[in-house]
């Protein structure tokens, strides 16, 4: 397969707790895009560092980004659509990401710290502790007009936050046709 094949590729991204894998698998099961989850392709030292509660800086964040891009680059040159959670904090960031498949389209997971917190302190098992959620906070810059790219409220439900971005993306539906497979009078 090419490249030249259609594919849309989208980031749903926030700070960590933002609930970015939910929303992120909810677009995948309602797309049939193949999900993936950025954290998995941090490196042994990042998730270390990040346990011990010490933000990641921009020297260890570039590698795993360039294999985020890396990754849904391969994908659309297989033809396949895929779905991202990340962070994608920064513009920058964000560029490099731009520079995988032709085109990504940003769901921006954004709310209240208070609730995002919240949400961290109740959830097991994850090494991103809930002390560096200021760190995010202080570095997430919120999505420039001319990215393509949508905010949503994450205190909705992530039922309603997967539909709604595959919805205003105009993301195709499993089990909906195209317009060119449409059956024709």
């Amino acid at each position: 397969m090419t490249g030249d094949l259609p594919t849309r590729h989208v980031v749903v991204m926030g700070v960590s707790g933002a609930g970015k894998t939910t929303v992120a698998r909810g677009v995948a099961a309602l797309t049939g895009m193949t999900f993936a989850e950025a954290d998995e392709f941090h490196s042994a030292a990042n998730v270390t560092r990040m346990r011990a509660g010490v933000p990641l800086d921009d020297e260890a964040r570039w590698p795993w980004l360039r294999a985020l891009a890396d990754w849904m680059a391969a994908r659309h040159r297989e033809g396949v659509s895929t779905v991202l959670a990340c962070s994608a904090l920064r513009r920058s960031y964000r560029d490099l990401l731009r520079e995988g498949p032709p085109r990504v389209d940003f769901v921006h997971l954004d709310g209240p710290t208070e609730v995002i917190r919240e949400r961290m302190s109740l959830r097991a098992g994850h090494y991103m502790p809930a002390s560096l959620l200021d760190s995010q906070t202080a570095t997430l810059e919120p999505l420039w007009p001319q990215e393509q790219g949508l905010v949503l409220d994450l205190q909705l439900p992530s039922d309603v936050l997967a539909a709604a971005a595959v919805d205003r993306l105009g993301l195709p539906v499993l089990g909906t046709p195209t317009p060119a497979a449409q059956p024709q009078p």
